[in-house]
């Protein structure tokens, strides 16, 4: 009964849902972020909707239906990638607020850093964790104290990906620190723009 509890917790933190949260959060409460309904459309089309087109297309592209688990992952890393790529794009080209910026740097950052992490150095980070928990850090960022609260929902997320055996504790609070990192390399670079 617990691993369909964690499996079920994993299937709804996944990070689109939780990135959804967050641009909604950002919407309604800093409304001054964002230069109309177009960045937010923006937003949730790449923040949002790139990545979780990886669940659909793993099990119908070859390569990565055969690679299984590991091969969702993948296509979700790349996806995500693709989606960050354009959502930087659109924002140079729609002259984006600074607010809309440090988001998609920050998503931008992180996808980096899990790659160095994973592929380069071989120190496994939770994708997961980081996905989850940069909207965290970012409402904070964004003067959303009560963002905060997600730290307690965070340790769900983190109970089931040890239930489950997706992570190890110490991948997980890595992917959950990555984004911290992400954000303030974000700011600082959006500060020298």
């Amino acid at each position: 009964m617990l691993n369909k509890i964690a499996k079920l917790v994993r299937i709804i933190s996944i990070p689109p849902v939780a990135a959804l949260i967050m641009v909604l959060i950002l919407f309604f409460a800093r409304p001054q972020y964002f230069s109309g309904i177009v960045q937010l459309v923006l937003l949730i089309l790449f923040l949002v909707i790139f990545p979780i087109l990886a669940y659909p297309l793993q099990p119908i592209l070859p390569k990565y239906c055969k690679q299984g688990r590991e091969g969702q992952r993948n296509l979700a890393i790349i996806m995500a990638g693709l989606g960050y790529l354009c959502g930087l794009a659109a924002a140079a080209i729609s002259a984006a607020p600074k607010e809309i910026w440090i988001i998609y740097l920050t998503y931008f950052f992180s996808a980096i850093l899990i790659i160095i992490f994973n592929k380069i150095i071989k120190v496994r980070a939770s994708g997961h964790a980081c996905g989850f928990a940069g909207p965290i850090w970012a409402l904070t960022y964004f003067g959303i104290s009560w963002a905060l609260l997600g730290l307690v929902l965070l340790i769900y997320v983190g109970w089931a990906s040890l239930k489950i055996k997706r992570h190890t504790a110490a991948e997980f609070i890595l992917g959950a620190v990555l984004p911290a990192i992400a954000l303030l390399i974000s700011v600082f670079t959006v500060a020298l723009f």
